[in-house]
């Protein structure tokens, strides 16, 4: 039977790991997404193909496969453990998620209106003074939908961290699992957990969404469990009569 003091002694600690990889991770992850994807922007072919050779390789290659070689395989080749395993899953996950990150930031600057940077130009400014002023501002509402489902992606990949002996609260529900033999109440939990996080992301994301494009002037959209399911009025082109699509 699972006992207050299982829960509080393991579970809980379980929990708060899992947020702590889930923000650290997601840092880093962001700060990877904005440098390989504005790298791969430059106008040099040398930045274009090292930030490309990035994205490529960790794009296609596995967290977890990472985790196991930071925590099993590079101590044993140098005999140091110069990471531990709760770093080392932060790392993987930050680079890994920083390379899907870093398309989402590529194609959202790709999709600023070639006008815009040729204003920034007539007013002689420079590249980091148009990426700044002009680029990203138009281009963050737009990567923040994708950076969402990544983000959630993210929090959902930290339970590879169990895998790697850290504590997360998938290791936690493991270890409550052997102890009281009860396993549907137990992942149960966790699936309410997880999707209990997600939401709380998904709202806090869809919020700076809204306040990102009422800063540049844009409408923000109403979002809700059923707003797709909601007929959106549309004027015909050719006649300017309204309609419901």
């Amino acid at each position: 039977m699972m006992t207050s003091e299982f829960f509080t002694s393991w579970f809980l600690p379980g929990v708060w790991v899992t947020i702590q990889v889930t923000l650290f991770s997601a840092a880093l992850a962001g700060v990877v997404a904005f440098v390989i994807g504005t790298l791969r922007t430059s106008r040099f072919w040398i930045v274009r193909f090292l930030s490309g050779t990035y994205f490529e390789i960790f794009r296609g290659t596995s967290a977890l496969v990472l985790m196991f070689l930071f925590v099993f395989a590079i101590p044993l080749m140098f005999r140091w453990q110069f990471i531990s395993p709760m770093v080392a899953g932060i790392v993987a996950l930050g680079l890994t998620y920083g390379a899907y990150g870093s398309e989402v930031v590529r194609g959202s600057l790709a999709a600023v209106a070639p006008a815009q940077r040729e204003a920034g130009i007539a007013l002689s400014f420079t590249r980091m003074q148009r990426l700044r002023r002009i680029e990203l501002p138009q281009a963050w509402p737009e990567m923040i939908p994708a950076f969402n489902n990544l983000l959630i992606e993210l929090l959902k990949g930290t339970s590879l961290v169990s895998l790697v002996t850290v504590a997360d609260m998938t290791f936690a529900g493991n270890l409550l699992r052997l102890a009281t033999n009860e396993s549907a109440p137990i992942y149960t939990l966790l699936l309410v957990l997880y999707f209990v996080f997600a939401f709380i992301l998904t709202r806090g994301m869809r919020l700076l969404e809204r306040q990102a494009k009422a800063r540049i002037g844009q409408k923000p959209e109403k979002l809700g469990l059923l707003s797709g399911l909601r007929a959106k009025p549309s004027t015909d082109v050719v006649t300017g009569t309204g309609g419901v699509k």
